[in-house]
């Protein structure tokens, strides 16, 4: 990776401006946008707090603060909403379980909040028993990607168990598509997105056997496009947050050597405000906090100096899922 130990200043990563950013974005409520975005609270600060972790800053918002937030989300069902006062719902709910596991406070659902059991069940209950497939909330709306996400949490959490993986399974191998990727739902056109999704659940059941690794990855490879970025599905611009759904995808594969690292990381580096710290989706644009986690990410996974390493199936660094799971170093 010589040629990216020589990028110009303005391709360095603004690593104290991307920290002094994440941190101000709490303090913005006299803002109208700070007010449209509350549905995304929550997620957002797990963004955030996974974007400072990889920027080696993982002290730079208050844990304190961090923890009584999270529990204030919680509701008697166990499951969490975007922010006080806010429906539960598995994304939510597991952003919940990825900011505890980040600051190390898994064990402050036992003391102040509804307890871990509890949580898990308002996940588990959440799968459809005949057909595998998970909803989003109580409205029953299906997505692979709550399949995932409550695999995610669930296997944080240790209750597995509470839900049937073997129909799980079946239900991802439904949604598998002829040229080896993955939709939203059986027949749904493959997506990058939807692909990660698959193929992390998958991995969190331990049936990697079932991919097409080389036909998938082959389409994967295939969105790059010609200024180095990544798009989700054939003909579409690309995006700095497919720098995670696709190389995570590749990484689990063992095939992020298929696209070209130093085009994607001069990409993403454009995509940069290196006065005020973030980054957007494509370069010139508004920056926020998704495409500045996503961004991340993806230098992660192409190791970029300066950055930790990431978990391409939690997306959360590796030290945090290596302490989860008792792992040795």
């Amino acid at each position: 990776m010589s040629g990216v130990q020589n990028l110009p200043d303005e391709l360095q990563l603004a690593t104290a401006e991307h920290v002094k950013y994440i941190q101000s974005l709490d303090t913005r409520k006299d803002e109208y946008d700070y007010w449209l975005t509350e549905h995304l609270r929550l997620n957002g600060l797990y963004w955030g707090l996974t974007a400072l972790h990889l920027l080696r800053h993982p002290d730079a918002l208050p844990r304190d603060k961090t923890i009584d937030f999270v529990l204030s989300c919680q509701h008697e069902n166990g499951g969490f909403g975007a922010a006080p006062g806010h429906d539960a719902h598995m994304l939510y709910t597991v952003s919940a379980i990825q900011i505890l596991a980040l600051v190390d406070a898994l064990d402050e659902l036992e003391k102040r909040g509804k307890g871990k059991a509890q949580v898990g069940k308002f996940l588990a209950d959440l799968q459809n028993r005949e057909t595998g497939a998970f909803a989003g909330d109580e409205w029953g709306e299906e997505d692979t990607r709550f399949l995932y996400t409550a695999l995610n949490g669930l296997s944080l959490l240790g209750l597995l168990h509470l839900v049937d993986i073997d129909k799980a399974v079946d239900h991802i191998t439904a949604c598998a598509n002829s040229d080896g990727g993955y939709g939203v739902s059986p027949g749904a056109e493959s997506h990058s997105g939807q692909i990660f999704t698959c193929l992390a659940a998958l991995s969190i059941a331990g049936r990697k056997d079932l991919i097409d690794v080389d036909k998938l990855a082959g389409w994967l490879s295939e969105r790059q496009v010609a200024g180095g970025g990544l798009n989700g599905r054939p003909e579409k611009t690309e995006d700095v947050c497919y720098n995670w759904w696709v190389l995570s995808s590749l990484e689990i594969l063992g095939r992020t050597h298929w696209i070209d690292r130093e085009k994607l990381i001069r990409f993403t580096l454009t995509c940069q405000d290196t006065e005020h710290g973030g980054m957007s989706d494509r370069p010139g644009n508004m920056v926020d906090v998704w495409h500045t986690v996503f961004g991340l990410t993806g230098l992660s996974l192409l190791k970029y100096p300066g950055v930790e390493e990431i978990d391409p199936v939690y997306c959360l660094p590796k030290y945090t899922t290596d302490r989860v799971f008792g792992r040795a170093k």
